[in-house]
């Protein structure tokens, strides 16, 4: 049982004009639609590959995926570490902090990212300050696009979400439920399991959690 992994990809330079929004505006959501393909297709330079839509869906329903598709390439790249900096939070190497100033940040920036729509999970196998020091020093270097999330949308940082061999290793032990291990068995009978241990740190239950609920506005948080 593998989990998917998602992918990013920047998005090539072109010199023909996109889209005017004023001009979509002015076009039924099909004559829309062709517009943002051809736009998304001139920003992956033709290599854009993307599975059919459901045919029952509404136009206006692909209209908005092709929007959010030529959004993403038009965005630029940056981190969670530089969006953070941006919003006023100072990021302090973890060897200049004692603990209780440590934890104190740690919780600072789980809660800026969370209003940036930025969750973290899988945390409870790590202190406060192996978690930290993985934050500051890989998760939030991490490229991203630059785009404003919508209320009912988020990125997740997934500490185990490398899916090595380690991490893998340390989901099973503490997070993989009996189902989920029982499966992995037999998908993968020659991989080690490792008994089941509760984690020894009990954190995850008291981050913020994505709603994926409809906004209620429809304007993005």
């Amino acid at each position: 049982m593998a989990k998917p992994r998602a992918t990013k990809s920047k998005a090539t330079k072109s010199k023909v004009a996109k889209p005017k929004a004023k001009n979509l505006g002015k076009r039924t959501p099909e004559e829309n639609i062709e517009a943002l393909k051809r736009r998304a297709k001139e920003l992956s330079g033709g290599q854009m590959q993307v599975a059919s839509l459901d045919d029952d869906d509404p136009a206006e329903t692909e209209e908005a995926f092709w929007k959010h598709v030529v959004d993403y390439e038009e965005a630029p790249w940056t981190t969670n570490f530089q969006q953070l900096e941006n919003a006023g939070v100072s990021l302090p190497a973890p060897d200049s902090l004692n603990n209780e100033e440590l934890t104190a940040k740690l919780w600072e920036i789980i809660q800026k990212l969370a209003l940036l729509r930025v969750f973290i999970t899988q945390t409870d196998h790590l202190s406060d300050r192996e978690l930290y020091t993985h934050l500051w020093t890989h998760s939030l270097r991490e490229e991203t696009k630059a785009m404003q999330m919508a209320a009912n949308s988020a990125w997740h940082i997934e500490m185990l979400g490398s899916y090595s061999e380690e991490d893998m290793h340390l989901y099973l032990k503490y997070y993989a439920d009996e189902d989920w291990r029982r499966q992995w068995h037999k998908d993968w009978p020659k991989d080690p399991m490792p008994a089941h241990e509760d984690p020894p740190y009990d954190r995850d239950r008291l981050l913020p959690k994505a709603d994926y609920s409809e906004p209620t506005d429809g304007e993005p948080n």
